[in-house]
């Protein structure tokens, strides 16, 4: 009976052509790695690659994705390894950007730790769980792409929404952030750090009116008075839109605003 040769020094055995393609492709930074990038190593990849998720060196992504753990995974392989959720998310679809209640808190802009990734993408994609992070996926017209940099984490690049266009996310989506009080949070406790020729820029921009209508009444709320004065001068839509749009359609009207104000904002409760 043949056996192969097992690399032992490592707590789950490999070959040693399963040793030298994981440290080929960890030496060149492909901890995340497709089926094509084993192309030069085997001419059948498919073996391979049951072999080494099977061992839980790896695990799959998505479809010709995989991820490697690395040696500090312990003997449980990728049952123990985590990575940065952003890391992940960022393979897993294209166009996108972090934000919505994930860039709130990459920024600096809430204390609430949000109990999955959001990501901001155009094509339509179910949510998914991958090695416990869970990643959901916010489907948006090409048009709301803007406004949007890179940061580098564990020496990936990654598109995030800048502080301007997560708050402009926000008062989109409420329901992806936490809810309006949040964004609002946001607005006050960043109010002197972000640049609000932007901020009323983008709500023209990402073409939802109800986003103006938002911003002018939270300005007027949180003494933002060059946000104000910008937006007093701009047309609004007459109908009447919700401040909350995932709360109940219950609250006053304000009419300046052409708000049904369903959830009350006080900034002074937010002072400890």
């Amino acid at each position: 009976m043949c056996t192969r040769k097992l690399i032992t020094s490592y707590s789950r055995t490999l070959s040693e052509r399963e040793a030298k393609v994981l440290s080929s492709l960890s030496y060149k930074d492909k901890t995340i790695f497709t089926t094509n990038d084993l192309k030069e190593y085997t001419n059948n990849p498919k073996n391979l690659l049951d072999w080494l998720v099977r061992k839980k060196w790896i695990q799959k992504i998505k479809k010709g994705t995989y991820l490697i753990a690395p040696l500090n995974a312990g003997t449980n392989g990728t049952d123990n390894y985590t990575i940065h959720s952003f890391i992940l998310a960022s393979v897993l679809v294209e166009p996108y950007y972090i934000s919505y209640a994930s860039a709130l808190n990459y920024h600096g802009l809430t204390d609430q730790t949000p109990n999955a990734t959001y990501v901001a993408t155009t094509k339509p994609k179910n949510s998914k769980t991958i090695l416990n992070t869970k990643i959901r996926f916010v489907t948006i017209p090409p048009h709301k792409i803007f406004g949007t940099e890179q940061t580098t984490i564990e020496n990936k690049k990654i598109n995030i929404s800048s502080k301007e266009k997560t708050i402009i996310d926000c008062l989109d989506h409420p329901e992806h952030c936490g809810g309006i009080e949040e964004a609002a949070k946001a607005l006050y406790f960043a109010k002197n750090d972000l640049d609000q020729t932007k901020l009323v820029s983008y709500a023209q921009k990402i073409g939802n009116k109800t986003v103006l209508k938002r911003l002018g009444y939270l300005a007027e709320k949180l003494d933002m008075e060059k946000t104000l004065k910008t937006i007093s001068t701009l047309p609004l839509s007459s109908g009447y839109s919700l401040l909350d749009c995932s709360l109940k359609k219950r609250g006053p009207i304000v009419e300046k605003w052409k708000l049904v104000i369903n959830v009350i904002i006080e900034p002074s409760k937010w002072i400890t």
